[in-house]
Formats: structure tokens, sequence, C-alpha cells
């Protein structure tokens, strides 16, 4: 019994001197995909948040719904198309991105509300806090945006008074016209937009590794100058290629640590940010 407690003391003094050093600073958290679809998954997320929110740390949430998105467009008939790995998205797919991430939005919402939490959604369709342009890429993949700016003010104003932003991946154009985002990037957008701390995106793989079959080859930390080896030997690749782009644009412009971690992993977040040797990829500066 006594050992058991002195263990949780343990954990807490290597806990400390994070506490103390990441007190009062941003931190954007990403999430989406299995993440949200798991109840199990997300309530540990959403606990791990909780934690940071109530020991002095300013969480933004950002978060997509790439799943049900895709299923409920299979449902309706709809084939899903991709093109350099952005969702060809006309005015149906985006209605029905529109409902998926309304309804993701208000429910990770409600479950930070439920932990204790003060916390406000925002899912782009009345252009208050995301910015947004047509993105053009060779192929037209429709209503698919890029940020062109953040009401920054507006979430200073909410992390102030210890409220949570909890952000979908929709903007909006000078013309009123809603877009597609796509969630990584608006992750990285906002944590160089609000000079975080540090911006974590939680996937459904360890990190960036050099053998995906093999457990042992995650890379623990990587420096921005290392990159374009891991590039060119195609171990970043797929899927991971947006993410890792996200994380170094953001590193490149004033983030301080950006990391890639397992969403699987009970209470990621917080074994990332709290212990000494963390649990997935850091990207950081030379």
């Amino acid at each position: 019994m006594l050992q058991e407690a002195t263990k949780k003391v343990d954990i807490l003094i290597e806990a400390l001197p994070y506490i103390k050093r990441f007190y009062g600073k941003v931190i954007v958290v990403k999430y989406g995909g299995s993440a949200v679809e798991q109840d199990e998954i997300n309530h540990s997320i959403l606990e791990d948040i909780t934690f940071l929110n109530m020991v002095g740390i300013h969480p933004v949430v950002v978060h997509g719904a790439g799943p049900f998105i895709t299923k409920r467009m299979k449902e309706k008939g709809i084939e899903t198309k991709f093109v350099e790995g952005i969702r060809v998205t006309d005015k149906k797919t985006l209605e029905i991105a529109n409902q998926a991430l309304d309804e993701v939005n208000k429910d990770i919402v409600r479950q930070l509300k439920d932990l204790g939490n003060e916390a406000k959604g925002f899912i782009g369709k009345n252009g208050e806090l995301i910015c947004a342009k047509k993105k053009k890429l060779a192929v037209d993949v429709g209503f698919v945006g890029e940020v062109t700016g953040f009401d920054t003010k507006l979430l200073y104003s909410l992390l102030h008074s210890k409220i949570i932003p909890v952000i979908a991946p929709l903007g909006v154009g000078p013309d009123g016209q809603l877009y597609n985002l796509n969630a990584d990037t608006v992750a990285a957008e906002v944590a160089q937009a609000m000079k975080a701390e540090k911006l974590v995106l939680l996937t459904n793989v360890p990190g960036i590794m050099k053998n995906m079959d093999d457990p042992d080859s995650l890379i623990s930390s990587v420096k921005l100058n290392d990159l374009k080896i891991l590039y060119e030997n195609r171990v970043i690749c797929g899927g991971m290629i947006p993410k890792v782009d996200a994380c170094r644009k953001a590193a490149e412009n004033g983030v301080n640590k950006t990391h890639i971690i397992s969403a699987q992993v009970p209470h990621a977040l917080l074994l990332e940010i709290y212990t000494d040797k963390g649990i997935g990829t850091e990207i950081v500066k030379n």
C-alpha cells in the first residue's frame, strides 16, 4: 500500500518541473479519425486536456471527422475521391462534412463540460474564427480551402477566461463561402498564430518509424535539418507526410516543439508532455 502511494508521488514529482515550465503556455492538440470514433480513447484524450487546463496550461483543440464523413458519403452512395491526399469536396460532400464536423464538435464540447471545463466550439459556418480562400491545385478539388487568418484576439480572450476553444477544420471566404480544410494544417496554423509552446498531433501510429512493422524503430526526436533525408528515404511517406509537414511548418515558424504521438496509448498526451522520456516523436528546431 505504502509502496503504491510512493510510486504515485514519484510520478507527481517527475511531472512537477514540466507543470512549472508550461504554466500559462498555449498547447494546440489535434485529433480525429479513430480517436473520435472510439469512446474510450476519446474520453482518455479529453481527460488529459482537462488535466492540462486545470494545472494552468491553455489547451486549444482542433479535431477532424474523416471516418464519419466517409461513412456518411458511402451511406448516401457518394464516392469518396482524393487528389494528392485531399478529399475532393463538391457541394454535397461539403454539406455532409459540415454536418459530421458539427456533431463531433458539439460532442467534444459537451464532454469537456461534463469533465468540469468551460469550452466553446467553432464549426466555421459563421465565419467567426477561421478566414480561408479556395485552394488552387492543378486539378479542381471543389470547396477545399487554405487558411488565410484567425481571430486570435477571440482565442486569447477565451483562454484568458479558462475557456477551451474546440475548432473544426472549416473556414469562411470573403464572400461567405464555406471551405473544407485539412485539420493537421489548421492545427499547425493556429499554433503559429497563437505562438504556442507545443503542437501535438494525435494519430493512429506511435510516431515516425523507420519500419512500421517494428515498434522498436520509433524515432523519438528529429531535428528539422534531418527531415529531408527521412523524406528521401521514404521513412516519411503516405499519410504521415501531411502530419510531418504540419509539424515542420509550425517548428519553422515559432512553435517551440511539435509532437506526433499515438492516440491508442491511454493518456498519451500526459505521457508525452509530463514524463522525461515521452512516448512519440518530437520534431524540434536545429
